[in-house]
């Protein structure tokens, strides 16, 4: 039996990668099933598998193939609902070691909501998140002390912030350290550098994703699989359709608070332990924010997200 990693899937095929860098494309073992998540596909790309090498497929005698027996326990996962209605999901990545976001002042706008949303997703995927705020270059002095402001918020909270200008190529060095050996997963509003990042980490990649569209948007994308591409200093960049999808799953009201990190911490000081933190007395989170030691926007985000859970769940 082989242990891989798989980098590729197209459907029913997985390309599997082992430990000695050869690549294999591999069929799923039929009875294998993943306990307790209901999905439409059992593998996915960043899997870690055990397999066999057999010579023929039996339909195909022309066709080498492997056959893939069992999953290594993920850490985490990321997952995107199926469009029918048999309430599966198909899981788009796992083992994903960090996601970065990546952010703009201006050219375009990167909102603190759509920041905090998408930190508040990866908290709930137990995904690390570094955030790169580029085109520094392009900034005024106005411009520049916001971007201060922000790195300092998130800063203060606990996320490794990369100021960077892909153009002049400041901020690459610490972000390709930041890269090796390891997973990783890039987003950002369309026109915030994706590519211009990544091509320049990796010239010649030629990853399929066209820019992402932000959190409520469709987007526009080319890639029908999800593939690991490898970077030459060590790790791989995944490309995938669905990490536009990234978004708030299987989020209960009362979960929400735990994924703003600097929320959570200092909940534990609410006068209730079930505090909501909007209508109770004693709420020491509220407070925070009075004082500043919880950033207003980052409890705007809160609230925003709360809000929707209320709106959008349903009355059963």
């Amino acid at each position: 039996m082989k242990q891989g990693l798989v980098v590729k899937s197209t459907g029913s095929w997985y390309t599997v990668k082992d430990e000695e860098g050869n690549r294999y494309e591999c069929k799923i073992k039929g009875n294998l099933r993943l306990k307790g998540l209901k999905t439409t596909n059992p593998v996915a790309v960043g899997d870690h598998v055990s397999f066999e090498y057999r010579e023929k497929d039996s339909k195909d005698q022309n066709r080498p193939v492997g056959l893939i027996f069992s999953i290594e326990e993920r850490k985490n996962y990321i997952i995107r609902r199926s469009q029918n209605l048999s309430k599966q999901a198909h899981i788009i990545a796992a083992n994903i070691d960090q996601a970065f976001l990546i952010a703009t002042i201006n050219y375009p706008v990167t909102t603190t909501t759509f920041i905090d949303r998408f930190l508040a997703s990866a908290e709930a995927y137990r995904i690390p998140v570094v955030i790169l705020f580029n085109k520094t270059d392009r900034y005024n002095q106005e411009q520049t002390d916001r971007l201060l402001q922000l790195v300092e918020t998130y800063l203060s909270i606990g996320y490794v912030c990369i100021k960077m200008s892909a153009t002049q190529k400041t901020g690459l060095n610490e972000l390709r350290e930041l890269m090796k050996d390891k997973i990783s997963v890039f987003n950002g509003h369309s026109g915030v550098g994706k590519s211009t990042i990544i091509n320049t980490i990796q010239p010649n990649l030629n990853l399929k994703t066209r820019e992402i569209s932000d959190y409520h948007e469709t987007g526009k994308h080319t890639t029908t699989f999800s593939e690991l591409f490898e970077l030459d200093f060590g790790g791989y960049i995944i490309d995938t359709p669905g990490i536009k999808a990234f978004g708030m799953l299987e989020m209960e009201s009362w979960e929400i608070s735990h994924y703003f990190p600097e929320i959570f911490r200092i909940s534990e000081k609410c006068q209730y332990n079930n505090c909501s933190h909007t209508h109770e007395p004693g709420c020491a989170v509220k407070e925070a924010v009075v004082t500043g030691e919880i950033a207003e926007t980052r409890f705007i985000s809160y609230l925003g997200l709360l809000e929707a859970d209320q709106k959008y769940r349903p009355a059963y």
